[in-house]
């Protein structure tokens, strides 16, 4: 009884996991207008693993990503981030917390034109006042297969380079974890592939930890384990997935969500 109870504690306060959510709700509006778009989720994520987030629209999958990043402070319930809790933390602070510790990759890359390959990748760098590893950027770039493009701006790249810009740019600082929303939505198919290669390795080679949402099966079926949500609740997951099962648990929990809805309406 008391090793589990030190194994919860070990979670809920974040010392063994890269990402922690424990009980954490997030309410929007107020009276006949409230909307729970979590509803009291708790996970955590280990280094060295790659999950995927899925559920059907409207499941909570944004909301559970920006909770979890560190981009919107849930209602109630905790985050951890590396052992860090989120609460309380100034907006300065959690500015400084997300660049040293996460990396984003997102569908529409969030590159800026103006700037170069290069020069995109190190920005975060840049803006922290943190002296840039140039050899460290140099062998990124090699990693995504861009050494040679340094020099190009985004309009000169195509969509698949562009994200592997913006995965130099999350794997650079060598973040606890990476939270990738969509990365391969805007892809053709052997281009997303590449990407969620690239995905993979940090994960297999250095122990990161990549936590991907997702509407992709085959996407998914690239990570370790998908987790399921639901009407902003925990509703499953899969290890080892494979895209016909994503896709086989998919099509019942879009068939309850609508069941659901129709009750409700």
């Amino acid at each position: 009884m008391k090793k589990k109870t030190r194994r919860l504690q070990e979670a809920f306060d974040g010392t063994e996991y890269s990402v922690v959510l424990h009980e954490v709700r997030r309410v929007y509006g107020r009276g006949s207008n409230t909307v729970n778009a979590l509803n009291g989720i708790s996970m955590s994520f280990a280094p060295g693993t790659f999950t995927a987030v899925m559920g059907p629209s409207g499941s909570g999958k944004s909301t559970f990503l920006h909770c979890a990043a560190g981009l919107d402070r849930p209602t109630s319930g905790s985050v951890y981030i590396d052992g860090q809790p989120l609460a309380g933390l100034s907006e300065r602070k959690l500015t400084e917390l997300r660049r040293e510790r996460i990396g984003f990759v997102f569908q529409s890359f969030n590159l800026l034109p103006a700037l170069t390959v290069w020069q995109n990748v190190t920005l975060p760098q840049e803006l922290d006042g943190r002296r840039v590893n140039r050899n460290a950027v140099r062998q990124v770039l090699d990693r995504v297969g861009l050494g040679g493009k340094h020099k190009s701006r985004p309009g000169e790249l195509s969509g698949g380079q562009q994200q592997r810009v913006a995965i130099a740019r999350a794997l650079v600082a060598r973040p606890a974890v990476i939270f990738a929303d969509e990365p391969t939505g805007a892809l053709d198919t052997q281009t997303a592939a590449d990407v969620l290669e690239l995905l993979r390795e940090p994960v297999r080679t250095q122990g990161q930890t990549v936590v991907m949402v997702t509407h992709d099966p085959v996407a998914a079926s690239y990570a370790d384990q998908v987790v399921f949500l639901a009407d902003g609740v925990l509703a499953g997951s899969l290890n080892a997935p494979t895209a016909e099962q994503v896709a086989d648990r998919m099509t019942h929990l879009g068939a309850r969500s609508r069941m659901t809805m129709a009750v409700t309406r």
